[in-house]
């Protein structure tokens, strides 16, 4: 790996022997998930922090896709799914990564090949990082699942998560989170942006349908937490996804802002059942709806403090690392710039921003701030500490 300050203060703490081996409420007691193989370690994340320059700090808050690190490719290649995609890494890919020392990548079919070649584009992504990457990719089992469905890879695939749900039993929605995360634990990756946790109640919603588990919202959650299990049991961190709900919604917010109508009231009843449930260990994705009666206007959720901390934090009482979803997709794009972006989710409570549509402006915007004091150390402190502590638990850290 590159030397770097943040490097060698890990370095010394692993040779010191620091790094050891729509009926109900929205008020239920989370479970915890225990990632597997690597136990929870005991590990002074303060002494790391302390070594991070102001950039390693800021870079730890992105998670991009390669092709945002290839300095030949223009942001509408980066965005476009049919476009070439980095399916190695390259010399200028190092010297960018050493740059914007960002948190963590995000595969997507274009970025594979075969199971050797994402396999080795993911080891060298973690071995020229300063600090191990988060690598995600989406791989819900059904209809969104990059490597599961691609040409060159011969993977177990799965009818629908609504079609795993429909049966009623959650042994087998954990059953596929372990299958799913096995073969992602063996290619290299870490994070899976799965399961999804809306419920699917509006038949006229364009994006959802049956990758949601079900149209009942105790059922959603119980099967959701089973699926995250198994990616964990696996090594895997799963997400849950999209806050405050995206099943009600009648828009896609790929291309535009999607709403949702309903009264808080209305949403603890149902939508956010599963978001009340998440078991310990797992992040939470916050969607690009806005919710106007809940906050009287329109702002995205991702970009909103009264639903990120108000809601999901102080009244849902979720303590885990939040993600917005992709800050480049139309609902972000449309009404604000990278830097307006990436700015807004973190004041909103946001620890990870995901993909924007313009690095290197989101990232110095980010930088900006910190200097002239616009964004706290302190709020900056308390997304870092969050990350590095999940890339301890599972295992990230370790070697």
């Amino acid at each position: 790996m590159k030397p770097s300050s943040l490097k060698a203060i890990l370095s010394l703490l692993l040779s010191a022997g620091l790094l050891a081996g729509c009926s109900g409420s929205a008020t239920e007691v989370s479970q915890t998930i225990q990632p597997s193989p690597q136990p929870v370690q005991t590990w002074d994340v303060e002494s790391l922090m302390a070594g991070m320059s102001l950039r390693e700090k800021v870079g730890q808050l992105f998670l991009v896709r390669p092709d945002a690190l290839d300095p030949s490719q223009t942001q509408e290649e980066i965005d476009d799914s049919d476009a070439p995609g980095a399916k190695e890494l390259t010399p200028a890919m190092e010297e960018m990564l050493e740059k914007f020392p960002v948190g963590g990548v995000v595969l997507f079919g274009k970025n594979l090949s075969s199971p050797q070649q994402v396999t080795a584009f993911n080891q060298a992504l973690q071995e020229a990082s300063s600090i191990p990457l988060f690598i995600g990719v989406d791989e819900e089992g059904s209809s969104v699942a990059r490597l599961a469905n691609h040409p060159g890879f011969d993977l177990p695939q799965y009818e629908s998560a609504g079609a795993v749900g429909a049966t009623g039993d959650p042994e087998n929605a954990r059953e596929m989170g372990r299958v799913i995360g096995a073969y992602l634990k063996e290619y290299g990756f870490n994070l899976d942006f799965a399961p999804v946790a809306d419920v699917n109640t509006n038949s006229q919603n364009p994006v959802i349908g049956d990758r949601a588990f079900s149209s009942q919202p105790r059922q959603a959650a119980q099967m959701a937490s089973a699926m995250a299990e198994g990616l964990a049991q696996e090594g895997i961190i799963p997400v849950f996804k999209h806050f405050p709900g995206h099943g009600d919604t009648a828009e896609d917010s790929h291309s535009g802002i999607a709403v949702t109508y309903k009264t808080a009231q209305e949403m603890e009843s149902c939508e956010w059942i599963p978001f009340s449930q998440v078991p310990e260990g797992a992040w939470v994705m916050v969607g690009h709806i806005a919710a106007p009666k809940i906050t009287g206007d329109l702002t995205p959720a991702s970009l909103s403090p009264a639903l990120v901390t108000g809601v999901l934090r102080e009244q849902l009482g979720f303590e885990g690392l939040v993600v917005t979803d992709s800050l480049a997709m139309g609902a972000i794009t449309q009404e604000y710039t990278p830097g307006q972006a990436a700015l807004e989710a973190l004041n909103a409570g946001c620890d990870l921003l995901l993909m924007p549509a313009g690095l290197e402006e989101a990232f110095e915007a980010v930088v900006t701030a910190l200097e002239n004091g616009s964004l706290s150390q302190e709020r900056l402190d308390q997304s870092v500490e969050r990350i590095l502590e999940y890339k301890l638990e599972y295992g990230l850290l370790n070697g």
